[in-house]
C-alpha cells in the first residue's frame, strides 16, 4: 500500500472525529413516522361498529409472504358481525413473516384492513408476533355497539357501501387509532 493512500485512509478518519455526534434518545424521545409508513395492520369497523371484513380471503391471497391466515363465516339473523353475507371468523397476520408492503391492503374490497403508523411490533417470543382478530379490530368508538347486531346504517349491505361513498369520512378504524399494546 502506498503512502498516499494510507494518508487518505487516515484523513478520512480523522475528519469523521471532529463532526458532532447525532444521537436519537429512542425510548425516552420518540420521532414521528412519516404519515404513509406502514406500520401494524387495523381492521377497520364500520360508525355503528359492524367489522368492515368480509372474509373474501383476498388479502391472504394478495400477501407474497403467506403471513395472513384468514377463515370466512356466515352471518346469520341472529349474529351478524359485518353487513355482507359473511365475516371474518378467524383473522391472523403473523408479524414474523410479514414483509409490510401493503399488498394487502390493495386487495381488500371493502377498505377494512389499513396499516397504522404503529412500528414498535419487537417480542421475546415468535408466538407473541401472531395478532388475533381481537388484537387487529379498530377500537369502539362512542356510539358503536360491540358486534354481534342489527345493521343500524340501513337495511341492505348496498346501504353501508353506497353511504361510504357519499360520506366517506364515516368509515371508523385507523384514523382514530392511538396506538398501544394489542
Amino acid at each position: 500500500m502506498s503512502i498516499g493512500g494510507t494518508l487518505k485512509g487516515f484523513g478520512v478518519t480523522f475528519s469523521h472525529m471532529f463532526k458532532k455526534v447525532v444521537t436519537e434518545e429512542y425510548p425516552e424521545q420518540r420521532k414521528p413516522p412519516a404519515p404513509r409508513y406502514h406500520g401494524r395492520h387495523i381492521l377497520n369497523r364500520w360508525p355503528d361498529g359492524l367489522e368492515k371484513c368480509i372474509g373474501c380471503e383476498l388479502c391472504a391471497w394478495a400477501c407474497p409472504a403467506d403471513a395472513i391466515f384468514v377463515e370466512g363465516a356466515d352471518n346469520t339473523e341472529d349474529e351478524r358481525f359485518s353487513p355482507g353475507e359473511r365475516y371474518a371468523q378467524t383473522y391472523q397476520i403473523n408479524y414474523a413473516r410479514c414483509i409490510f408492503c401493503g399488498l394487502c391492503i390493495e386487495a381488500c374490497p371493502t377498505r377494512s384492513l389499513t396499516m397504522s403508523n404503529e412500528y414498535e411490533l419487537a417480542r421475546d417470543n415468535r408466538r407473541d408476533l401472531i395478532f388475533t382478530k381481537e388484537m387487529l379490530l379498530a377500537p369502539l368508538l362512542p356510539g358503536m355497539e360491540r358486534p354481534p347486531h342489527d345493521m343500524r346504517l340501513g337495511d341492505t349491505e348496498k346501504d353501508y357501501y353506497v353511504g361510504a361513498l357519499e360520506n366517506p369520512g364515516t368509515s371508523a378504524g385507523a384514523e382514530h387509532y392511538k396506538g398501544g399494546q394489542a
